[in-house]
């Protein structure tokens, strides 16, 4: 039986009240609850809260241990609608292509979900079905959460300081690249060409000419669940080498690529045949050249404790939303510097040092880009499933071990080169003029001209605050001045028009009036 239509915007929005009324949420939400309204909405949200899971930034981390639970196997299509979709993809038959083709899905997600299938020359293959239909109700889905993005502020904590309609477009714009099942073929296959030189990892093998953008047809891989310790152990695999190898293979992923896998669950990883293998590629990271360079920059001058290039670097990473307060900003990552300093490379976590971070970064007004987001999740995600399987392995230590093998590969030398011969030219021009200025600073001082330029930072809110002050104290003199005037012209000898009162006093009387009232506003917004 064919996929029903989607609703109406207008049916869509009751169908949501519905659910909202049935949890009661004018009560308040729990974890809990807020799990189960975004089940019983359906794939949109069940995607949404699957984001909001991987933000602590953004809910109270009892929201987002129970986020994490939601399902992953949503409801599947029926057989007649899987069968349709596969033979308008192929342009034939099923029958034509496969030779076997399960009914029941591997799994099932908010997006597609996957059957078994067999190939007519033996092949053995996954075919990933996209759900008919799912882009207009998501499209739709995600109008109506601008509208109600409101109501998550009811767990709490959250205020007016979070942007949900941000988080809406993130996961909007996630769910767009996991809906396209060619693209998702071109991640997969540049996936494979930057790994193919590691020995130890693998991925399946896209069959292109049974794929399109709404079913992508790949190479079926078994394995073990990287998860599954107890088989991992049956079967003789290190564990720990099994988590030093991924960690090193995800590091490698971020700092030399710029190419990661951007959902690396235990879902999507499997160990065969003593590889890892990653698993669906529909949701990729990448970051650009500048950005992999700051970022290894970032690594390396949190190691060595420089807080003065940190505070550049965070500045040229980020977006500043407000003027900087530099001194501030040193101040504060200076202290988390030495918070950390005392710390043992080993014992840190992802999820501490991104709150850190973020919270740096939000008390002086820095927006972090995007891209960070995403791999931020991505390495969270990681150090979670790492530490299930070898809790001896450190993402972070790897991390820093990798940087500092490979410090001689990241270094350009014609840059080098070219910046050492800039600064030597701009040294040597300046040398022949240091013994007229000496003697020029000498006479200068010998006559008592020289001065000092001072400059204070920092210093500007105060300032802005006493020019604030003095204006107030000017606007409070005219108003003074407004009403004297208005008195004197009051008793005087011109012509009366106006409750008995000379019209420049009736107006004096007006303007001052209105000032007052104007004064009177703003204190009680300042007080807000």
């Amino acid at each position: 039986m064919p996929e029903s239509k989607p609703a109406s915007g207008e049916k869509r929005l009751r169908e949501i009240l519905a659910v909202l009324r049935k949890h009661h949420v004018a009560r308040g939400v729990s974890p809990k609850e807020l799990r189960l309204i975004f089940e019983d909405l359906g794939p949109t949200f069940i995607k949404f809260g699957q984001i909001m899971s991987m933000r602590p930034d953004v809910l109270p981390m009892p929201y987002c241990e129970e986020l994490r639970r939601l399902r992953t196997n949503v409801r599947p299509m029926s057989w007649e609608t899987v069968e349709a979709e596969v033979e308008h993809a192929l342009g034939k038959p099923l029958g034509d292509v496969f030779s076997r083709f399960d009914r029941e899905p591997i799994g099932s997600a908010s997006i597609a979900q996957v059957h078994y299938a067999e190939l007519k020359n033996g092949e053995k293959a996954v075919v990933k079905v996209r759900r008919p239909g799912i882009r207009d109700i998501m499209e739709r889905d995600v109008a109506l959460l601008h509208r109600v993005s409101g109501l998550l502020k009811i767990v709490g904590r959250t205020g007016d300081t979070v942007d949900f309609n941000q988080v809406t477009d993130e996961m909007w714009s996630a769910a767009l690249q996991e809906m396209n099942f060619l693209k998702e073929a071109d991640q997969a296959e540049e996936f494979g060409r930057l790994n193919s030189g590691i020995a130890y990892v693998t991925s399946p093998r896209v069959m292109r000419r049974y794929s399109a953008e709404s079913v992508l047809v790949m190479e079926y891989i078994d394995g073990i669940p990287i998860d599954d310790t107890a088989k991992l152990k049956a079967e003789g695999y290190d564990l720990d080498e099994i988590g030093e190898k991924l960690a090193e293979n995800y590091v490698k992923q971020i700092v030399d690529d710029g190419y990661f896998h951007a959902d690396p669950h235990p879902g999507n990883l499997r160990i065969r045949d003593g590889k890892i293998v990653w698993l669906d590629m529909g949701l990729m990271g990448r970051l650009s050249k500048r950005d992999r360079y700051i970022f290894r920059n970032v690594i390396s001058a949190a190691v060595r404790g420089n807080v003065n290039e940190l505070c550049n670097l965070l500045l040229v990473f980020c977006e500043p939303s407000v003027p900087v307060d530099r001194p501030r900003l040193f101040t504060d990552v200076d202290s988390l510097v030495n918070r950390y300093e005392t710390l043992d490379i080993g014992s840190m976590n992802m999820v501490d040092v991104r709150d850190d971070l973020t919270t740096v970064a939000d008390r002086n007004g820095l927006a972090m880009p995007k891209g960070v987001s995403v791999l931020g999740r991505g390495l969270i995600t990681m150090e979670g499933v790492i530490s299930a399987i070898s809790p001896n392995i450190n993402v972070l230590q790897v991390m820093v071990n990798h940087l500092s093998s490979k410090a001689a590969d990241y270094m350009d030398p014609h840059q080098e080169i070219k910046k050492v011969l800039v600064s030597m030219a701009q040294s040597g021009r300046r040398i022949p003029e240091i013994p007229s200025q000496v003697s020029e600073l000498l006479k200068m001082g010998i006559r008592g001209q020289t001065k000092t330029n001072v400059e204070i930072t920092g210093s500007e809110r105060p300032i802005k605050a006493i020019g604030r002050i003095a204006d107030r104290i000017a606007i409070g003199f005219a108003e003074g001045g407004l009403l004297i005037a208005s008195a004197i012209l009051s008793t005087s000898n011109l012509p009366k028009c106006f409750l008995g009162i000379p019209a420049l006093g009736a107006a004096g009387f007006f303007l001052a009036a209105a000032l007052g009232i104007w004064m009177i506003i703003g204190f009680l917004r300042r007080r807000k």
